[in-house]
C-alpha cells in the first residue's frame, strides 16, 4: 500500500525548517569569512590591520615570489597563492578594505556586511548599458510572445463565430462564380479553402492588435528621442496654428479635442458613425461649458427614456 502524500501543513513546514537553518548558517558564519573564508585576509599577508597600502603590496609581492606556480610547483602552494591574491585584491582597495575591516568589527551585521561585499565585487564588472539593453531586450521577448499569444486565442474565437463563417462562405462563393463543389471530398476541400481565404479576409477584433514590433517596449525605447522631437514639434506647430493665428481648428484636429474632452479611447472613437462625430464635433465640446450642455442634456435624454 503506497504511503499518503504528505499534506500541505507538513511541506510548509519543512520548507520553513530548511529557511531557519539557512538563516542560522549565515548568521553562525561570521560576516568577514566571506572575504577571505575562514582566513583573516591580513593575516594572510602578514601584516596587521593598521598597515599602510605599501607594506601592504611590500608583503604581497614577497609572498607571491614564494608561492607564485611559475616558482612553486608544489600545489599547496598554488592554494596558498590563491588566498594570498585574494587578500591582496581586497586590501589594496580603500573601498574594500574600508568593508572588510567594518565587517571585522561588526559582525554581527550579516545580512549588510554580505550585500556590501556581492556589490563592490560584482557591481563594478556590470556595465549599467549593457543590463538595461539586456533587461529591454528579455521584457521585449515576453510582450511580443504575450501579444502573439492573445492575438492566436482571439483569432480561433472569431474563427467559431457565425459571422465569421458567413463571411467565409461569401467570399468562396465569390471567387467560385456562385458555384459550391458537390464533390465527395467536399469536406476535405473545405479544409483547404478556408485556409486560404481565411489568409484574404481580414479580421478586426476589438481590443486586440496583430503583434507588431513597433510596439514593443524596446524598439519605443530606442526611437525615443524620435518621438519626443516629434512631439515638440507637433505641440509647436499647434501653439503656433491656433494660439498665435487663431487659426479655425482642422477637421482632424477637431475631432481629437472632442475625442479627448469625452475622454473616448481612439479604437472606440474610430468606431462612432460619421454623423455622430460630426454632430460631436459641431457642438465644439472642448469648450467646458458646451461640454457641461452636452452632459445636461445627455442626462435628461436618459431620465426621459426611463
Amino acid at each position: 500500500m503506497a504511503p499518503p502524500p504528505p499534506s500541505a501543513t507538513a511541506t510548509a513546514t519543512r520548507w520553513r525548517a530548511a529557511t531557519a537553518l539557512l538563516v542560522l548558517s549565515l548568521l553562525a558564519a561570521p560576516s568577514s569569512a566571506i572575504y577571505c573564508d575562514e582566513d583573516d585576509c591580513y593575516d594572510l599577508l602578514g601584516v596587521s590591520q593598521s598597515a599602510n597600502a605599501s607594506e601592504i603590496k611590500r608583503a604581497y609581492y614577497k609572498l607571491s615570489l614564494k608561492h607564485h606556480p611559475d616558482k612553486n610547483p608544489d600545489p599547496e602552494s598554488r592554494k596558498v597563492f590563491v588566498k594570498i591574491a585574494n587578500a591582496y585584491e581586497i586590501l589594496k582597495d580603500e573601498a574594500t578594505r574600508g568593508q572588510y575591516d567594518y565587517a571585522i568589527a561588526h559582525p554581527e551585521e550579516v545580512f549588510y556586511n554580505t550585500a556590501r561585499y556581492y556589490q563592490a565585487y560584482y557591481g563594478h564588472k556590470t556595465d549599467p548599458r549593457a543590463v538595461l539593453v539586456g533587461l529591454l531586450f528579455i521584457l521585449s521577448g515576453f510582450q511580443y510572445l504575450n501579444q502573439c499569444t492573445r492575438y492566436n486565442q482571439a483569432v480561433a474565437m472569431v474563427k467559431k463565430t457565425p459571422a465569421y463563417k458567413n463571411r467565409l462562405r461569401a467570399l468562396e462563393l465569390e471567387r467560385s462564380g456562385g458555384v459550391t463543389n458537390k464533390k465527395k471530398n467536399q469536406k476535405q476541400m473545405d479544409k483547404k479553402v478556408e485556409e486560404e481565404l481565411s489568409k484574404e479576409l481580414e479580421l478586426e477584433i476589438k481590443g486586440t492588435e496583430k503583434p507588431s514590433l513597433w510596439n514593443l517596449l524596446g524598439v519605443r525605447f530606442i526611437l525615443l528621442p524620435y518621438t519626443l522631437v516629434k512631439l515638440l514639434v507637433w505641440y509647436g506647430c499647434w501653439f503656433w496654428r491656433y494660439k498665435v493665428k487663431r487659426a479655425p481648428y482642422s477637421w482632424e484636429d477637431a475631432a481629437y479635442l472632442t475625442q479627448r474632452a469625452l475622454s473616448i479611447p481612439v479604437d472606440a472613437w474610430s468606431n462612432i458613425d460619421e454623423l455622430t462625430k460630426e454632430d460631436l464635433i459641431k457642438r465644439r465640446l472642448w469648450n467646458k461649458s458646451n461640454l457641461d450642455s452636452y452632459f445636461t442634456e445627455m442626462r435628461k435624454e436618459y431620465k426621459r427614456r426611463r
